[in-house]
């Protein structure tokens, strides 16, 4: 059973764990180098917490403390009650939902790892906005995809934002990153996948006529919103395939774009 703590000093070194939310870059940097990512609100704390992750500390506002009262009786880890003033003084804003919790990062498989036992990837190149990672990564969960494999320059799926945005699907999505880029796709086709780049392109196949989900093993590639793939991204796949439009519409939001894709190439949800 956890400890309550009530904490009424914004500079106690306990809450180091949460300060600075809102300063991106501060905590792009600092929490994959200290090992830990912060899940926001009850459910995401309890899928973080049914996933495996282990909890460094909660910081809670006086009426979460029962809402989490079961949480608490269970884990180990330290338990800061604080007012919601003390709260947003700490992270930087109004903590709506009252519920933080610091979690140890898990280490993260390889991407030879992952590809050896799925049939349907996500490959992202260049995606750096927090909300679309959270997005494609809450619609692979929902339609079916098994893995999700990153760029070098991707964003942290485990920051803040991106946690929230997927309602905790980041944990239930393996994901890897791959040490090279484009280099790094070799090794998904040498793993018996067919590289399929979404890109609006006119020259690319319709993704229901490419017929994704009749193939053995496919690796769905997205650019990032606006730019999409690059040339080189491109040239390494084996086919390009595109959603078609209606009514003058050029291209989707990356994230919705990621969601009808995913539709069709796992065919439908997987059980």
């Amino acid at each position: 059973m956890a400890d309550l703590i009530t904490v009424d000093d914004p500079d106690d070194p306990r809450l180091r764990d949460y300060t600075g939310l809102t300063d991106v870059e501060l905590r792009r940097k600092r929490e994959p180098a200290e090992g830990l990512f912060i899940a926001e609100g009850e459910k995401v704390i309890r899928r973080a917490k049914h996933a495996g992750y282990e909890m460094r500390s909660m910081l809670l506002s006086a009426k979460w403390v029962d809402v989490m009262r079961d949480v608490i009786d269970e884990v180990p880890a330290p338990v800061y009650a604080v007012s919601p003033e003390l709260a947003e003084r700490v992270t930087g804003y109004h903590v709506h939902r009252g519920a933080l919790a610091s979690m140890q990062r898990k280490p993260l498989p390889t991407a030879e790892e992952l590809l050896a036992r799925t049939r349907r990837v996500v490959v992202m190149e260049a995606v750096n906005d927090h909300t679309n990672i959270g997005a494609i990564f809450r619609s692979a969960a929902a339609l079916g995809m098994d893995a999700v494999l990153l760029s070098p320059d991707c964003a942290d799926p485990l920051y803040r934002r991106s946690v929230k945005v997927s309602m905790g699907a980041v944990f239930s999505v393996p994901y890897a990153r791959l040490e090279t880029w484009p280099r790094g796709l070799e090794s998904v086709r040498e793993a018996g996948f067919a590289l399929l780049a979404l890109t609006p392109d006119e020259k690319a196949a319709a993704i229901d006529e490419a017929a994704p989900q009749r193939l053995e093993r496919v690796a769905l590639m997205l650019g990032a919103e606006g730019e999409g793939l690059s040339r080189q991204a491109l040239v390494a796949a084996d086919e390009w395939v595109r959603i078609p439009m209606a009514h003058g519409v050029d291209s989707l939001n990356v994230g919705a774009a990621a969601a009808v894709a995913f539709y069709a190439v796992a065919g439908h949800p997987h059980a």
